[in-house]
């Protein structure tokens, strides 16, 4: 044990600003989503996306099943679905939405964005598990596109307003190597 507590790690880590997505699969004519902002891009080559889901979740189970998923990303004016699909909805009803077929498995009408994927392999990760998806097919929402944010527990919304710039903290005393991808500006 290292004495931090569950609760400082969680608000630490929570710092770390997140997009919100809706995890989501078919069994059969059955439709399972989740609400996951544990997402990110892992590989381009090949391409492979990352999602971590509790071992405890129901998901976990239809991923294995199921060998497919899609990543749905929330536009800002999608808190409720968070919200829901996060299992804490309080409204005897649920808000409106709908999955539509796709090419990749259930799509979110009305989502940001859109990635799905075939299950590539899974990896434990402590009280997750580790889910890597082959990407498949990809879709984006209309403009504008204004992702919803999860930052320090609670929601938010980009700001692309103008912002002042970060302050200077001094020089740095001994030199530090950075090491950058070689991304090209012209690929698209």
């Amino acid at each position: 044990m290292t004495g931090i507590s569950t609760a400082e790690f969680r608000r630490t880590a929570g710092l770390f600003a997140t997009g919100v997505t809706v995890v989501a699969t078919a069994e059969g004519e059955q439709i399972h989503g989740m609400t996951a902002s544990a997402v990110c891009s892992l590989s381009l080559d090949p391409m492979l996306m990352l999602v971590c889901i509790n071992k405890e979740a129901r998901l976990a189970g239809f991923l294995r099943e199921t060998g497919g998923f899609s990543i749905n990303v929330l536009r800002h004016d999608q808190q409720a679905l968070s919200v829901f699909f996060a299992g804490t909805w309080q409204a005897p009803n649920p808000p409106p939405f709908r999955f539509i077929p796709w090419e990749g498995g259930p799509r979110l009408e009305g989502c940001a964005a859109a990635i799905a994927c075939d299950v590539h392999s899974v990896l434990e990760g402590g009280d997750h598990w580790i889910v890597v998806g082959r990407v498949t097919a990809l879709h984006w929402g209309v403009e504008p596109i204004k992702p919803l944010l999860f930052y320090a527990g609670r929601y938010g919304q980009l700001d692309t307003g103008e912002q002042p710039e970060a302050p200077d903290l001094g020089w740095v005393e001994r030199p530090v190597l950075a090491y950058y991808d070689p991304w090209r500006d012209d690929e698209p």
